[in-house]
C-alpha cells in the first residue's frame, strides 16, 4: 500500500537540535526544503504539519513536538484526523544498529530500545514503515544509551552526514513513491554493504 503520511521523530528545543536522536527531523526537514514546502504549527495536534504532492498523490508530513517518548500520541491524532491507516504511515528515526550515513527500511519488529518507536507501537500499533537512519555503533560501547543518542555527532560524522544527506532524502522519496517493499529491496542491500565496510561488532549488526 502506498505511503500517505510521513513523520520524522526528534525532540523540540535548541539543546536537542544537533543530537543523534533528531536525525529523523533533519532528513524530513531536508526533503521539505527540496520540495519548497514549509512547516506550519498545529497546536491542536502538538505537531508541525505540511502537505505536498508526490506522483500526483497528496502526502501529509508531520513532526511531533511532544518529546520523543510521547511521539505516538500526536501522530495517532493526525493519522486519525486525516483517516490514514497505520500501513500507509512512514516514520524516519535514528537507529544505532546501522552505520552512520546508511539507512534501512522495515515494517515490523520491536522498539529495540527506542522510546519514540515504543510510543508509536503503543498508540498506532505495528505495521508502519520504518525509515531507519544510522547513528551507530555506540562509541564507546560502555557509554549510557541515553547519553549517546542525546549527544552530538562527532565532526567526522557530521561531515559524513552532510555528504550523505541527499542520498538519505532520496531514499525517503523512494519509500514514499514506490512503497516499503521496493525501498527495502534497494536500500537494505546497500546498508548491509556499508555496515560491513565499517565492521560493526557482531552483536550490533542489524536484526
Amino acid at each position: 500500500m502506498s505511503i500517505a503520511l510521513v513523520a520524522g521523530l526528534g525532540n523540540p528545543g535548541r539543546e536537542y537540535e544537533h543530537t543523534r536522536h533528531n536525525l529523523g527531523w533533519v532528513v524530513v526537514d531536508a526533503l521539505l526544503r527540496q520540495r519548497g514546502l514549509a512547516w506550519k504549527r498545529e497546536p491542536r495536534f502538538d505537531a508541525e504539519y505540511s502537505r505536498g504532492e508526490f506522483g500526483g498523490r497528496p502526502i501529509h508530513f508531520v513532526k511531533p513536538l511532544s518529546f520523543m517518548n510521547d511521539s505516538g500520541r500526536p501522530l495517532q491524532q493526525i493519522a486519525s484526523f486525516y483517516k490514514v491507516p497505520v500501513t500507509r504511515i512512514a516514520v524516519a528515526y535514528d537507529d544505532l544498529t546501522i552505520a552512520v550515513g546508511a539507512c534501512k527500511v522495515s515494517v515490523s519488529g520491536s522498539a529495540g530500545g527506542h522510546n519514540g518507536v515504543a510510543s508509536l507501537l503503543e498508540h498506532l500499533g505495528n505495521g508502519f514503515a520504518r525509515y531507519r537512519l544510522g547513528i551507530g555503533p555506540k562509541q564507546p560501547p560502555e557509554m549510557d544509551l541515553k547519553d549517546f543518542v542525546l549527544g552530538s555527532f562527532t565532526l567526522e560524522h557530521r561531515t559524513l552526514l552532510e555528504q550523505k544527506l541527499d542520498p538519505l532524502v532520496a531514499g525517503l522519496v523512494l519509500l514514499i513513491e514506490e512503497g516499503p517493499e521496493r525501498a527495502m529491496n534497494q536500500l537494505n542491500r546497500r546498508a548491509n554493504h556499508e555496515s560491513d565496510q565499517t565492521q560493526l561488532p557482531r552483536d550490533l549488526h542489524p536484526r
